[in-house]
């Protein structure tokens, strides 16, 4: 080599395509935690309002938003001054994203300031320099309040409507999971989760498999998909294959885990070198995520090794395109109508026959309103004459009448046969009396049945014998009957006599010999 000669060398960085974006205070501390975790080839970045927050974080990438609005103290649980904060800081935000990047993952606390108002914004910037944008996001404890669930719902919808892709977890399974948890506890599970998502989405595309699956992949199943639904789980030992299938898909952090419908699966499945992935395990898995997702979904797998996993094995469902597949929260099921048949009248019910020719046959309902009228039938038509009742009928018009309707011009005829039917039974409470009389009225009626009952209790005294718990009532009752009612007996025997019945035993249990059953009639 000659003197002065410059050896040049070829920088061997490379720029991860696939940047984590933490937002706000939850955000950033998520990010914190996948940075101490470590995910395979992605870049993570930390962007708040609050400058002591961002010095505090691990993570090299920083950025401060909002400065001039703000002053680094922080967007005071306000998402509008978190919304504003990140259009006053666009330009470096898309200075951010525009290295490279195919792929963001924007994550972030719902129901705080800087991450329910600035994670929208973010994502609208990197959606429009086309870039895959993937939202995932926690929901808060209904410990924190009413007002933050609001405030974090509305930064959901509005993150759904600036991502592709939009992930959101349920802090309050946590606790139904985990149970009674300590704060910093409770939180730790959250960025677990949140790592969980993300990791297990970027490493599909930064680790490399026998059956590959790349960036484009992913991008088919979640570019403009959506709601998603992901699952992970990780088993081992005897039907570890099907397990992991089936606690992916029944994982209760996220907020649907039904994948029926889905139009596009991307499925995962990561094994140990140990124990490696065998036929008629990875048969069981694709074979129950498409049972589960329907036969109109694609599902796109990929297979890897890796060396932590021991013996164990790892599954990550990722479902998208419900919204394309008509997937529907809260369905209401359709009930048919009840039919309401006329047992008054003469017309012929057919139960059974071609309901096509009856459709044809009926016109067309009128939208016209008609009105409910109080009809009174002529009785001399439907009873004998003697019958001196009137009858009045309130239905509603058949068919004839709906064509015809006939129409009353003066409204008191309804209110005069409506009251006239009435009081054959009821009284009829005038609206003109004074509130005195109305409450000697119920004076009097309350008086009416304090007087009926205690003649009730009189009565039940004279049924049960006049008797009391006295002395007298006692010495009453151990006077026979006969001697109270005076009855006189006539010719009694003494009890000591024993030709009293023809059916008696002597002292030794025989059957007496006076018996006529026995010796009157002998064959």
């Amino acid at each position: 080599m000659t003197e002065g000669a410059y050896k040049f060398e070829i920088p061997k960085h490379h720029k991860s395509i696939i940047k984590v974006i933490g937002v706000g205070g939850g955000g950033s501390n998520a990010v914190n935690h996948m940075f101490n975790q470590g995910i395979r080839d992605v870049e993570f970045v930390v962007c708040n309002t609050d400058s002591q927050a961002l010095k505090s974080s691990p993570v090299p990438n920083k950025l401060q938003i909002g400065t001039n609005l703000t002053s680094g103290l922080g967007a005071g649980a306000n998402p509008e001054k978190g919304k504003d904060a990140a259009l006053e800081s666009k330009e470096e935000i898309r200075d951010l994203l525009g290295n490279d990047t195919k792929m963001v993952f924007v994550t972030a606390g719902m129901g705080g300031g800087t991450g329910t108002g600035a994670a929208p914004v973010i994502a609208r910037i990197a959606k429009e320099m086309d870039i895959l944008t993937v939202g995932i996001v926690t929901s808060p404890f209904s410990f924190e309040g009413k007002k933050k669930v609001r405030q974090a719902e509305e930064g959901i919808r509005q993150l759904k409507e600036n991502c592709d892709t939009v992930l959101v977890i349920l802090n309050d399974k946590l606790r139904e999971i985990h149970g009674n948890l300590t704060i910093g506890n409770a939180f730790a599970k959250a960025d677990n989760v949140l790592t969980t998502g993300a990791k297990g989405i970027a490493e599909i595309i930064t680790v490399p498999g026998q059956v590959n699956v790349d960036f484009e992949d992913v991008k088919t199943v979640m570019k403009n998909a959506g709601a998603a639904v992901m699952g992970s789980a990780r088993t081992e030992g005897d039907g570890r294959a099907l397990r992991a299938a089936e606690e992916a898909l029944s994982s209760p952090l996220l907020n649907n885990t039904d994948i029926l419908g889905a139009q596009k699966i991307l499925l995962s499945i990561i094994s140990g070198e140990k124990a490696e992935l065998q036929m008629d395990e990875l048969t069981e898995i694709t074979d129950y995520i498409q049972e589960r997702a329907g036969d109109e979904a694609e599902v796109i797998f990929g297979h890897g090794m890796d060396e932590s996993l021991g013996e164990g094995l790892s599954v990550t469902v990722i479902a998208t395109g419900f919204d394309q597949g008509g997937y529907k929260e809260n369905a209401i099921p359709h009930q048919e109508a009840r039919k309401v048949y006329d047992l008054d009248s003469n017309k012929q019910i057919t139960l059974f026959g071609n309901e096509k020719e009856e459709e044809k046959s009926k016109p067309e309902p009128k939208n016209d309103p008609s009105p409910f009228t109080f009809e009174k039938k002529n009785t001399q038509e439907s009873r004998p004459q003697a019958d001196e009742e009137r009858g009045y009928s309130f239905g509603f018009p058949s068919k004839k009448q709906e064509e015809e309707p006939d129409y009353v011009d003066e409204e008191n005829d309804y209110a005069d046969d409506f009251t006239q039917s009435l009081s054959n039974d009821y009284d009829i409470v005038d609206k003109s009396e004074s509130q005195d009389d109305i409450e000697k009225k119920e004076a009097e009626r309350q008086e009416m049945l304090k007087r009926r009952s205690i003649e009730r209790i009189e009565k039940l005294k004279n049924l049960n014998g006049g008797h009391t718990n006295t002395p007298e009532a006692y010495k009453q009752m151990e006077v026979p009957a006969y001697k109270r009612k005076q009855v006189k007996l006539r010719d009694v025997p003494h009890s000591s006599e024993k030709n009293i019945s023809r059916f008696n035993l002597n002292d030794d249990n025989q059957i007496l010999g006076n018996n006529k059953f026995l010796h009157d009639n002998v064959d």
